[in-house]
């Protein structure tokens, strides 16, 4: 039996508070209002990341000296949604070569202060300045001499009086339509956090083979490794003499481990004369040319594309689709062959 359509129950609307978005949250907000507050909440955040711009001066300098100049670690701490970008801040600057760690304020105080030496530099995230656990730490930080970078609001509160250096992000209106959930406020931290940090990493020696010796994983990793470190060397790398047959090409390129599909041709120097390959091979027996005294020299491929040791693996890897080949021979500065680019090491890799 269906129900009346006055017994249905009306979901309540949550009123907005007084000066707030309109935009309160329901369940009946049609397409474009949803647009309309995400726009709302993205304005709003970009709005506290550039007020933060304007609040940089000679605090940010400073802080910039004590991380780059710090001889121990970058301890960085803070409460709830704070302490998530802190964690997240941490884990940039171990990222790019500056040793951190995250130091959870409540645990701090049971214990996990031993975490701290002297020599060790302080980043203190909260937007308030009063979090009471962190507040609670400033003394024994102080007693550490351990100098404190706090990252806040309010340049008058407990946790700015107590630090050395203040970064100020300002008051900031939250996105939230009741003002309350910390939205603009992290936005604002979490960029402020970054700009330390790029800041840190271009004033100190850092590069991509730095940055690579950290990231050795994934997209990240994949997008500064080097051909060196995918190459076949030593006895995976085969080479034979131009002088050499086919038939000991043919057996070098069935001996050699790993079995490749091809081997680097070079002269009695050791540089790099041309290749030959499994490709190279059907080809001629394709074509009923079974002869195989005849010396490499005269059916090897002549000045192949190669690459260097140092070589963007995934510049490398371009240059095999394009050439349509699976090997890549791999000489030093004088042209010696000094190994082969194989496109099996490249799909291991997860290059292709």
């Amino acid at each position: 039996m269906a129900r009346s359509p006055r017994s249905v129950a009306k979901k309540p609307r949550l009123r907005a508070l007084p000066g707030r978005s309109t935009l309160a949250p329901t369940s009946e907000l049609d397409d474009e209002a949803l647009l309309a507050c995400a726009r709302d909440v993205l304005e709003a955040e970009s709005r506290a990341i550039l007020g933060v711009t304007q609040r940089l001066g000679a605090p940010f300098v400073r802080a910039v000296r004590l991380v780059r100049e710090c001889q121990g670690q970058v301890i960085v701490t803070g409460m709830g949604k704070a302490g998530h970008i802190g964690q997240k801040l941490s884990a940039t600057l171990a990222s790019t070569g500056v040793r951190s760690v995250f130091l959870h304020p409540a645990e701090a105080v049971h214990g996990d202060l031993g975490r701290v030496a002297r020599g060790d530099v302080i980043l203190a995230l909260s937007n308030s300045g009063s979090t009471e656990e962190l507040v609670r730490l400033l003394p024994s930080f102080k007693r550490m001499a351990t100098p404190v970078i706090a990252l806040t609001a309010d340049t008058q509160s407990a946790l700015a009086r107590g630090s050395d250096v203040v970064l100020e992000i300002g008051h900031i209106e939250e996105a939230c339509p009741m003002g309350l959930v910390p939205t603009a406020s992290t936005a604002a931290l979490h960029a402020l956090g970054d700009a330390l940090t790029m800041a840190v990493l271009r004033s100190r020696p850092f590069g991509t083979d730095d940055y690579a010796l950290l990231h050795p994983g994934g997209k990240l990793g994949r997008s500064v490794q080097r051909v060196f470190e995918l190459m076949r060397t030593g006895p995976a790398n085969p080479l034979v003499r131009d002088t050499a047959t086919l038939s000991e090409v043919v057996g070098v390129m069935t001996k050699t481990p790993g079995r490749p599909g091809a081997a680097c041709v070079v002269d009695r120097t050791g540089r790099l004369v041309g290749i030959f390959t499994d490709g190279d091979l059907r080809r001629r027996v394709e074509q009923g040319l079974t002869d195989f005294k005849i010396q490499v020299r005269d059916v090897m491929g002549k000045q192949p594309r190669c690459v260097t040791p140092e070589t963007l693996a995934l510049s490398a890897t371009a240059q095999m689709r394009e050439l349509k080949v699976d090997q890549l021979p791999v000489v030093d500065v004088e042209g010696r062959a000094v190994g082969l680019l194989d496109v099996q090491d490249l799909l291991a890799a997860k290059f292709v």
